[in-house]
C-alpha cells in the first residue's frame, strides 16, 4: 500500500533485532519468565494466547512440551488443575486445537455458532438425533468419554484417524458448536461436560462481534510476536485479512503502531508497538530444546524469514526422504536455531534416544554441543517426571 501524508515512515530494524523483539515476546528470553508455581500454567497461557495440543507421543505431548520451555518447574498436573479444577482454561480450535484462557471464550462463541449454522462435511453422517442423544446422555448421567459409550453398533472407518464409535464424531460435533466442552483429559482421551454445567454458568457470556474478535486477534499477536506481519496476526485465517489491515491502518493513523521495515527481508509490511521498538533487547541468552508445534516455530514462512532456518516435519515424510529425522526438534541457543534433533523417548528405559543430531548454521559447535546436552539432560528429567 503507498505511503499517504497521515503515514508515518516506517521504522528500520535488523533480522537479529526482529528476532530479539520475537523471543522477548514469546518470553523465551528469561529464565523463569511466569514463576514456578501452578499459577504460572495460566500466565503462559494467557500470555501466548493459545498452546497447542497434538497427538503424537514419540516424547513428550507438546502442550506439555511447550509450558515446559517457559516454565522449568511445570508439572503436568498444573495443565489438568487448570482445566477441571479452576476452569480457567478450556479447549478449542485455534489454528489447530488448543488450550485457550477461559477469559477469551466469548471471541470463539461466534465459531461455535458458525458449526452450528453450517459444520463441516467431516460431520455430514452425524444426525440431529445422534446429537440430542449424547447431549441427553451427558445431561442425565454427568460427564463422560467415547470410552463410557459401550452401546453403539460399531461401523467401518471412513478415515484413518476415525472411530467405529459413530457417537465419538457427535461429541466431536456437539464440542464444536459448544453445547459440550472438554472438562478432562487424561492423555488423549477426552471428558465432555455440558458447557453451561462445567463452568457453572448463571448466563454464558455474550458473543464477542466481529470487530472485538479483530482487535482481540491483533492485541494477542503483537504482545506474542512484538514484530507482526498480516500473515503472522491471520495464520491460516485468510478470510479475516481485509478486517485486520483497517484495524491496523486505523492503529497506524492513531500512532498506536509503527510500520516496520526489516533489513534483509524483502517487502512484506511489518508493524509494532512504539513501545517495543523503544525496548529492543541487546542479546537474548539461554538454550532451549523446542516442539515442533511451539509458537516460535509453527509459522513456518515466519521463522525462515527471521531465523534463517527452514524447519522440516518429516512425521508423516516417508523414511527414504526424511532429513532431519521423524520427530525433530529445533534447537534455540540465544537468538539462534542451531541445531535440530531428532529424539524418541525409550519409556522402559526411562531415557531419551537421539536419533538423529543436524547442526544448523556457522557457529563453533564444541562450546555448543555441552550447553545443549546439558539442556536434554533436563528434558529428559522432565520426560520421565513421575
Amino acid at each position: 500500500m503507498p505511503r499517504t501524508s497521515a503515514t508515518p515512515a516506517p521504522a528500520s530494524i535488523t533480522q537479529a533485532e526482529a528476532r530479539r523483539i520475537w523471543l522477548r515476546a514469546q518470553r523465551l528470553d528469561t529464565a523463569e519468565p511466569f514463576g514456578a508455581d501452578a499459577s504460572a500454567t495460566l500466565a503462559a497461557i494467557e500470555h501466548l494466547g493459545y498452546v497447542q495440543i497434538d497427538t503424537i507421543n514419540v516424547i513428550e505431548r507438546c502442550h506439555h512440551h511447550i509450558l515446559w520451555s517457559r516454565i522449568p518447574a511445570y508439572q503436568r498436573e498444573h495443565l489438568r488443575q487448570a482445566q477441571s479444577v479452576d476452569k480457567t482454561v478450556f479447549e478449542y480450535w485455534t489454528h489447530a486445537l488448543s488450550y485457550v484462557p477461559t477469559r477469551d471464550l466469548k471471541y470463539y462463541l461466534a465459531d461455535m455458532k458458525l458449526h452450528q449454522i453450517a459444520p463441516k462435511t467431516w460431520f455430514d453422517s452425524v444426525t440431529p438425533s445422534d446429537l440430542r442423544k449424547v447431549i441427553a446422555r451427558i445431561r442425565k448421567n454427568g460427564a463422560l468419554s467415547i470410552r463410557d459409550i459401550d452401546d453403539d453398533i460399531p461401523v467401518e472407518k471412513d478415515h484413518p484417524w476415525a472411530s467405529r464409535k459413530p457417537s465419538k464424531r457427535a461429541l466431536q460435533l456437539a464440542f464444536y458448536t459448544g453445547k459440550l466442552t472438554i472438562s478432562e483429559r487424561s492423555g488423549m482421551l477426552k471428558t465432555y461436560e455440558l458447557m453451561e454445567r462445567h463452568f457453572n454458568w448463571e448466563r454464558p457470556p455474550k458473543r464477542a462481534t466481529e470487530k472485538e474478535i479483530t482487535h482481540y486477534l491483533l492485541e494477542r499477536a503483537l504482545r506474542s510476536q512484538g514484530v507482526v506481519s498480516l500473515d503472522s496476526v491471520c495464520h491460516l485465517n485468510a478470510k479475516r485479512k481485509p478486517l485486520m489491515r483497517a484495524a491496523i491502518d486505523l492503529r497506524v493513523r492513531q500512532g498506536l503502531l509503527v510500520p516496520v521495515k526489516i533489513e534483509g527481508v524483502g517487502k512484506l509490511e511489518h508493524w509494532a508497538t512504539p513501545q517495543t521498538l523503544a525496548g529492543i533487547p541487546e542479546h537474548v541468552e539461554g538454550v532451549h530444546i523446542l516442539s515442533p508445534f511451539d509458537p516460535l516455530i509453527i509459522q513456518r514462512k515466519r521463522l525462515n524469514l527471521l531465523f534463517g532456518y527452514d524447519h522440516r516435519f518429516e512425521a508423516y515424510v516417508p523414511k527414504e526422504k526424511r532429513v532431519y529425522g521423524y520427530f525433530a526438534l529445533p534447537v534455540l541457543v540465544d537468538d539462534e536455531i542451531v541445531a535440530a534433533i531428532d529424539l524418541k523417548a525409550d519409556r522402559e528405559r526411562r531415557a531419551l534416544q537421539i536419533q538423529q543430531w543436524n547442526w544448523i548454521g556457522t557457529r563453533k559447535r564444541a562450546p555448543l554441543k555441552a550447553a545443549i546436552e546439558t539442556r536434554l539432560h533436563g528434558f529428559e528429567q522432565f520426560q520421565f517426571a513421575s
